[in-house]
């Protein structure tokens, strides 16, 4: 992929989170960004694991990384955790996510991989249009949204519900690409929700699951009841 047609060039700063301890995790993060076009593209912001709430600290990188990207003066900024991993990417359908996002200047966030908790058709056949759940492993922020976050100090909300207040103007890639791998968690408040997460196949099996449950959930509803209809008419008749 040359630089003049990857399609990443739309976003001006790319950023990942990491914890200095976590080199593994690193180390994963460049192997996979390498796969997708982002080989030396995404900047590390590394930092020590500190005493206090971890989820504090995962949401002050965060806004690290944001403030860090209007201060360079970007339009458009990504923000990955150590942990994500790539699957499906097709830089054609990235560069239609792209010219859907230059045409429609009034989006605030736009999802590479995350749960959610709707989905709806949009002009593009390569982008929906969502109603954020949580998970913030790989995420686009227009510079106008980003303001309205990056400084706002710590008031006990998780960074994984961030964007959930937003009900219009977030969008995901479609299908998403950007998934969470199945590391052992950094925040001890989450091991019990890992452990149950792996009964179902990890993250990436669930996201995907809820990504296509959201998109075919009326054909889903309605294959269940021509199913009860026809269980119905075979019991009357017989």
């Amino acid at each position: 992929m040359t630089t003049e047609t990857n399609p990443w060039d739309f976003f001006d700063r790319l950023y990942c989170i990491s914890l200095k301890q976590r080199e593994d995790r690193r180390q994963s993060a460049v192997e996979e960004f390498a796969k997708v076009g982002l080989a030396d593209r995404v900047e590390f912001i590394v930092s020590e694991r500190l005493p206090y709430d971890i989820m504090q600290q995962i949401y002050e990188s965060h806004m690290t990384c944001l403030q860090k990207g209007l201060e360079a003066g970007a339009r458009n900024i990504v923000v990955f955790e150590d942990d994500v991993e790539f699957e499906r990417f097709d830089p054609r359908k990235l560069q239609s996510c792209v010219e859907f996002l230059k045409q429609n200047p009034r989006w605030k966030v736009f999802l590479f991989g995350a749960l959610i908790r709707a989905s709806g058709k949009t002009s593009n056949p390569c982008v929906q249009k969502v109603r954020y759940q949580s998970l913030t492993h790989a995420y686009a922020l227009n510079s106008d949204y980003a303001q309205t976050l990056a400084y706002v100090p710590w008031q006990g909300i998780a960074n994984d519900t961030l964007f959930r207040p937003l009900k219009d103007d977030v969008y995901a890639a479609c299908p998403m690409f950007a998934f969470q791998k199945d590391f052992s968690s950094d925040n001890i408040e989450y091991l019990r929700l890992e452990r149950f997460r792996k009964l179902f196949g990890g993250l990436r099996r669930i996201q995907k699951g809820i990504e296509f449950y959201r998109r075919h959930m009326f054909s889903i509803y309605a294959v269940q009841i021509v199913l009860i209809l026809l269980v119905v008419i075979y019991l009357f008749c017989r």
